[in-house]
């Protein structure tokens, strides 16, 4: 698949609030305004939602990162960043999951290193990344020691932290989504899995989104503030 129709695919899938690629792909076959934004004629055949699903897994996180931080230069070349001004938040998100599904942590993270053990990528590593420097060793180096939210691609410390601190999601996980972890329905009866969206939006008039995580649920909405912060302010 061409990359620009499959980012194109992207945007339309944010900006619609359509939560999977098969309802992505169906809303794109049903309206002109997409056929003609993606470059495709009314009877020429659209790609496979399997495809897309395919294409974001290969592409990995590091990949949608410098397309999102792109659009954000883009903004900022343009004027529509001010910059004065910064708004952090977090949104709830459902996962797409079943509290059936939970087991002990354990269990579930010795059953996903069997069932990906000859496959690094699958587990979601990505690449090194580092800035280019006369003294890029020093620099490799320092960047493996980093520990905050960001260069761990927003995974919990899942370290027992005490006897009597315990968050349950270090001891339970899902079998189908391991990284969700169990929230409060908005509702308040019973709970669900599900995460945590961390924004960083501009002051300006233009409301840029500077800066997005998504976290584990357990997570507080403060806890990645500094590193959201930072990169917003370095980028």
């Amino acid at each position: 698949m061409d990359p620009v129709v499959f980012f194109k695919l992207q945007l339309v899938m944010f900006f619609e609030g359509l939560r999977s690629e098969r309802e992505l792909m169906r809303v794109a076959a049903d309206r002109l305004s997409v056929r003609w934004y993606l470059g495709y004629d009314l009877h020429e055949p659209l790609p496979d939602h399997s495809n897309l699903t395919r294409t974001r897994e290969r592409f990995g996180l590091s990949v949608f990162r410098r397309f999102f931080e792109r659009i954000v230069e883009i903004c900022a070349e343009a004027g529509l960043v001010r910059g004065k001004e910064l708004y952090f938040d977090a949104t709830k998100l459902d996962a797409n999951a079943s509290l059936d599904s939970i087991a002990p942590r354990f269990a579930v993270e010795a059953h996903l290193g069997r069932l990906f053990e000859d496959d690094g990528d699958a587990v979601g590593t990505e690449p090194e990344e580092s800035l280019p420097t006369a003294d890029d060793a020093v620099l490799r180096e320092w960047n493996a020691t980093r520990s905050d939210w960001i260069a761990r691609n927003s995974r919990q410390r899942r370290e027992v932290k005490g006897v009597w601190y315990k968050r349950t999601a270090d001891f339970l996980a899902s079998k189908t989504d391991p990284d969700s972890s169990p929230m409060k329905r908005r509702d308040s009866k019973g709970s669900h899995l599900g995460y945590y969206a961390h924004y960083v939006v501009d002051g300006g008039k233009a409301r840029v989104i500077l800066g997005a995580l998504v976290t584990p649920f357990e997570v507080t909405e403060i806890a990645p503030m500094l590193d959201l912060l930072w990169r917003s302010f370095f980028r």
